[in-house]
């Protein structure tokens, strides 16, 4: 039952323990998020990653001033992710 609980508070509060998770993993969310992307595009049985929710995701968590997320580096990062997973 406390499972059900737990999921139905991530679920309502998202936003909250997203943020929570960006600032406990700091740096290593770059990482995630590179390989991610990387293996969605560049491998061909993970098209089913969600990278374009990801970013979505990813971009509005770095628009928050409360987070650590850096927008440009983010951006560049997730370029380089999505270029060589092409030519890869």
């Amino acid at each position: 039952m406390d499972l059900i609980y737990f999921l139905i508070d991530f679920i309502l509060h998202i936003d909250v323990h997203l943020a929570e998770l960006v600032a406990e993993y700091g740096v290593w969310v770059y990482a995630i998020l590179f390989l991610i992307l990387f293996c969605e595009t560049g491998l061909v049985v993970t098209p089913f990653l969600p990278g374009d929710s990801l970013l979505f995701v990813a971009g509005a968590l770095a628009s928050l001033e409360t987070n650590d997320l850096n927008v440009h580096m983010m951006v560049v990062l997730m370029l380089i992710a999505a270029i060589v997973g092409d030519v890869w």
